[in-house]
């Protein structure tokens, strides 16, 4: 079995023997999501090597991002603040949707660990990336007038409660993923 680490890079590896292996959608993203990354620190003036790049680097890269969205986020001061569905068009700015600034930092948070980066040091994982994705949520569904309610998670079932809640189980679940 791949480690987590090296499952991206065996669907292009192939010995000469067998046809190459089609890279899934979420592998060809991941990676043109990477090249994305590395040509905008390479656009960087200095350009900013890899093994230098910190979580202020990609808090610059999702702001740059911005400028691309498609998702219109009304300013407090606009009349349309609040409203879902605002029944005129307005001058507010568009910006990327949370759920997909999310998406990217996932792919690249898994990209920067294939590519040899260590999970101690890789700036996708940062605490500061997560305290600005939940601010974007936040700001968004304000904007928006629609409150984010995280999903909550579903309580394992056993074989043996067949299905029931047991009330002597303890209120936090533990997962072992292997």
């Amino acid at each position: 079995m791949s480690s987590p680490r090296d499952r991206g890079k065996s669907l292009m590896e192939s010995s000469g023997s067998e046809p190459p292996v089609t890279p899934s959608r979420y592998e060809s993203q991941k990676r043109r999501d990477w090249n994305t990354f590395g040509q905008y620190l390479r656009n960087q003036r200095p350009p900013v090597p890899m093994s230098h790049c910190s979580c202020n680097h990609v808090l610059d890269f999702l702001r740059y991002l911005d400028q691309f969205g498609k998702t219109k986020v009304h300013v407090p001061g606009c009349m349309f603040y609040g409203q879902p569905e605002p029944p005129a068009p307005c001058t507010c700015p568009l910006r990327q949707a949370w759920g997909s600034l999310d998406a990217l930092i996932g792919r690249l948070r898994a990209a920067y660990e294939e590519n040899g980066g260590s999970p101690e040091t890789n700036p996708f994982a940062s605490g500061a990336i997560r305290v600005y994705l939940r601010e974007v949520r936040e700001c968004q569904a304000k904007a928006r007038g629609i409150p984010y309610k995280k999903k909550k998670k579903k309580k394992p079932t056993t074989e043996m409660s067949g299905g029931r809640d047991d009330s002597s189980s303890s209120s936090s679940s533990s997962f072992n993923f292997s």
